[in-house]
């Protein structure tokens, strides 16, 4: 929330007070108009820019999501690519369907990922939506960056537990952070935060139960030791961010 054209600091500070104030007490509502006629309130087209299209919008709650953005992004290519640990989630589908019906991955990726952006949007509503696209582009933003250099991190697919472990640590981080602000990384994060929702269970469950799902299947194509490893990664990754929601809710 932002101060308009003109419009004093003292308003801007009615302002917060006041929308606090009638969130508690909404019998109150009414009285936001006298407020307003009086110049108190901003209208929404005064409001920057950036608040318009990101509801909530703060410069901090921006900065941590490219921050998670850069993090998990940087994880996948390092990590995840290099030492060929598979995933679960929507990438896992996209490579269970592919192998097995030939499925092309630039067709079925966009449409299971809208898929879950459709069912978010009836259970977390729109504004988890915006957020989510701007999340969103900022990991494929940072994971072209990182795509224009070699990879920072030594080839670790001959020591495959500790690229499951290094990646959980990548992804829970970069999720946890961008999930904490409302917004999500991909299909799959948006998948799990309703289910969560939904059957109010803890997020780290429902991550669980889309990750294993997929995992579980895949075993019809790809080896157990192989599978095993990416077991570790998505239980640490999941758990990971199950605690920056716990720190979301306790802030």
């Amino acid at each position: 929330m932002g101060e308009g054209r003109g419009q004093p600091p003292v308003a801007f500070s009615i302002e917060v007070c006041y929308t606090a104030f009638t969130d508690v007490f909404p019998g109150n509502l009414g009285k936001r108009q006298f407020f307003k006629k009086r110049g108190f309130i901003l209208s929404q087209k005064n409001r920057p820019l950036p608040e318009k299209l990101l509801p909530g919008f703060t410069v901090p709650r921006a900065l941590r999501i490219v921050a998670g953005a850069a993090i998990v992004s940087f994880g996948l290519y390092n990590v995840h690519r290099q030492s060929g640990i598979t995933e679960g989630g929507v990438l896992g589908t996209v490579l269970l369907l592919h192998h097995w019906f030939g499925w092309p991955a630039s067709v079925i990726t966009p449409v299971l990922d809208i898929s879950c952006y459709l069912l978010a949007l009836k259970v977390l509503g729109p504004d988890f939506i915006k957020w989510s696209v701007a999340s969103t582009l900022c990991v494929s933003g940072f994971f072209r960056l990182w795509e224009t250099w070699p990879p920072f991190l030594p080839d670790l697919s001959g020591q495959p537990l500790l690229a499951a472990v290094l990646g959980a640590l990548f992804v829970g981080v970069g999720v946890g952070l961008i999930v904490r602000q409302g917004g999500s990384s991909g299909g799959d994060d948006a998948l799990a935060l309703s289910i969560a929702k939904a059957v109010k269970c803890r997020i780290s469950y429902a991550y669980l139960f889309t990750d294993l799902t997929v995992l579980t299947l895949s075993l019809s194509y790809i080896p157990f030791k192989r599978i095993a490893y990416s077991l570790i990664t998505v239980t640490l990754s999941s758990w990971i961010i199950d605690l920056f929601q716990k720190g979301k809710k306790n802030t």
